[in-house]
């Protein structure tokens, strides 16, 4: 019994005790209800929504809707922010509007806005129509983000009295422009034809996201962004014009624009951007305040003759990470990747490719900088057939590592000034095959080498089909393969060679198969060997041959001399800029004595 009365008690005094707690819990419960409800009663009044149509601003496109957009910004600011609504329509701005602290300017577009003249509609949507500050690039800016947390969104800018006849460019100041401030942003907009669309200098924590435009001179500009921007979805792209490479204006852009430029920034992000059609993509230039170091991903730059230009880099360095970089179309002397003499910080690439009309894929040219390539595919080069290389490195350091290199030639070029050359696991068509005037400073290991495994009957008598695949190993200063009535051939360049094998001591009779063009043809051309002709070539000839005496080494050097033509010159309709000489189709090679067994130089099999 006395247990039974223990157990009872027990349980009342915990039922009271729980009553105890729920009592309590329910009055800090109604407490915090009227507290709650006591600071929403004083807390200020949510900011509101203003529409501009509501206060007469009218769409027509002719109609100045300066003062009334204004008007409701300056009141948004005043009630502590909000969001200024604009509706579809092309609405007239002949001045400049300034946007308050945490006020948006908002049009109705919610994702990036192209051309729709594009498809030949008119523009709809939310349009702008800018006319302030025509040949001021110094005026005021047509949209300031004045304070923290403005914003401009889901609106297209359209410059009326830009005209693509002008080039240069007229200037205009730049479209948005910020200084002073934080956490602004720019979103869901198109810059049509802006000759800067965008500007922030000490702009902290700015967010440049879903942009498209053709901006001429620049793109976007930042310069002293002490704490992390970020620049998301931004592709500038030759909207609202007829572009062709040729075109005057296009050339100007193509050749004087900057897409992207960052000065002074500290660890910026930019991700999944694109341009195409500018001077240079991606400038990483140099300030009174410094120089810039970040994260890149998911970049592309397409027919740029600079696709990315580093003038300087902090220590940390520009990360770069799936880069797509190509050469400016019709081009002969565009960089990819220009590391400039005085980069101090580091340059690093990773898994990124180059195509296209290129010079060289990268240049590396400063002795306190350091490059390095990692997982990079290096597609086209050498687009003048002068024997650039790949990457050229002048001085500093640099790694390059497990790439690949699509065509022969050389891959990489190390001059004398390198302090320190890495080169290991590269793979290449016809060997990863390394100019090295550094010496024991450069270090190269476990990377591709070349399958053809020359044997003394190998040597003794082969062919090379010019225009094939691995045809590269033995040509230099070539333009690119071609095909010609089922037949593959490349035409010479100036100070086109022939690269050959050869068995030492022992004599050859050399066969080209080619076509030799009127234009090409001089009195002094033909096949050169240390200066001395071997082989005459003349006007309409289809096989030439010639006698080589013996060597002392195991490869000789060929030079093709002719008269270098331009087909656009010459023949009527060609658009054809390059300077060619002639057509060669195969070269055989026949030492004295040798069998009739063939080697076809191209794959290391036997023909015969």
């Amino acid at each position: 019994m006395s247990c039974a009365v223990e157990v009872g008690g027990r349980r009342a005094a915990f039922r009271a005790a729980s009553r105890r707690i729920l009592w309590i819990l329910a009055c800090a419960g109604l407490v915090g209800a009227m507290l709650t409800h006591t600071l929403a009663q004083n807390a200020p009044e949510t900011a509101g929504r203003w529409n501009v149509a509501a206060a007469g601003a009218v769409g027509d496109g002719k109609t100045d809707n300066t003062a009334i957009f204004q008007k409701l910004l300056d009141e948004a600011g005043r009630a502590g922010g909000g969001v200024v609504e604009i509706p579809a329509g092309q609405f007239r701005i002949n001045g400049t509007l300034s946007i308050p602290k945490c006020v948006t300017l908002q049009g109705t577009y919610r994702v990036p806005p192209t051309d729709p003249r594009l498809k030949n509609e008119p523009l709809s949507g939310t349009v702008l129509l800018a006319f302030a500050g025509r040949g001021k690039e110094d005026g005021p800016p047509f949209i300031r983000l004045a304070g923290n947390n403005a914003v401009v969104a889901g609106i297209v800018v359209l410059y009326p009295e830009w005209k693509q006849t002008d080039v240069p460019p007229v200037p205009y100041p730049p479209c948005v422009y910020s200084q002073d401030t934080e956490n602004v942003g720019v979103l869901d907009c198109c810059f049509m034809n802006p000759y800067e669309a965008i500007k922030f200098i000490r702009a902290h924590r700015h967010l440049v996201r879903n942009v498209t435009g053709y901006p001429s001179k620049r793109g976007i500009y930042v310069d002293e962004c002490y704490d992390i921007g970020h620049i998301e979805n931004v592709h500038f792209w030759p909207f609202g014009v007829a572009y062709d490479p040729n075109d005057p204006y296009c050339l100007w852009v193509n050749t004087q624009g900057v897409a992207f430029e960052l000065a002074r920034t500290d660890w910026h992000y930019v991700f999944n951007t694109f341009c195409f059609g500018y001077g240079v993509g991606y400038k990483f230039s140099e300030s009174r305040a410094g120089s810039t170091n970040g994260n890149f991903l998911g970049i592309g730059a397409d027919s740029c003759r600079r696709a990315v230009l580093v003038e300087q880099a902090q220590p940390p360095g520009l990360l770069i990470t799936n880069g797509e970089f190509v050469g400016r179309w019709s081009s002969t002397d565009s960089v990819c990747l220009e590391i400039g003499p005085k980069v101090e910080g580091k340059v690093s690439l990773t898994n990124c490719s180059f195509w296209g009309p290129i010079d060289r894929c990268v240049w590396m040219r400063s002795p306190n900088g350091q490059f390095t390539a990692n997982a990079c595919h290096f597609v086209h080069w050498d687009n003048r057939a002068v024997g650039a290389p790949c990457i050229q490195l002048d001085a500093g350091r640099a790694i390059v590592q497990g790439s690949t290199f699509n065509q022969e030639g050389t891959h990489v070029q190390v001059n004398e000034q390198v302090v320190s050359a890495i080169l290991m696991g590269n793979q290449a068509s016809g060997g990863f095959h390394v100019e090295n005037r550094a010496g024991k400073r450069t270090q190269a290991a476990l990377n591709e080498t070349d399958n053809i495994d020359w044997t003394p009957e190998a040597r003794a008598h082969y062919r090379i089909d010019v225009g094939a695949e691995g045809d590269g190993r033995y040509l230099r200063q070539w333009h690119g393969r071609e095909n010609v009535g089922g037949r593959t051939m490349r035409w010479s360049a100036g100070g086109s060679r022939l690269i050959l094998p050869v068995a030492a001591g022992r004599p050859y009779r050399l066969t080209l198969e080619m076509n030799v063009p009127d234009a090409a043809a001089v009195p002094d051309a033909g096949i050169y060997l240390d200066g001395k002709r071997i082989a005459v070539i003349e006007k309409g000839a289809s096989r030439v041959t010639g006698e080589i005496p013996a060597a002392k080494s195991e490869r000789i050097v060929l030079e093709v001399r002719c008269r270098g033509w331009v087909p656009k010159q010459v023949i009527a309709g060609s658009n054809d800029e390059r300077v060619l000489g002639i057509q060669l189709f195969t070269v055989t090679m026949r030492a004295s004595g040798a069998g009739e067994r063939l080697f076809l130089a191209n794959t290391g099999k036997w023909l015969r």
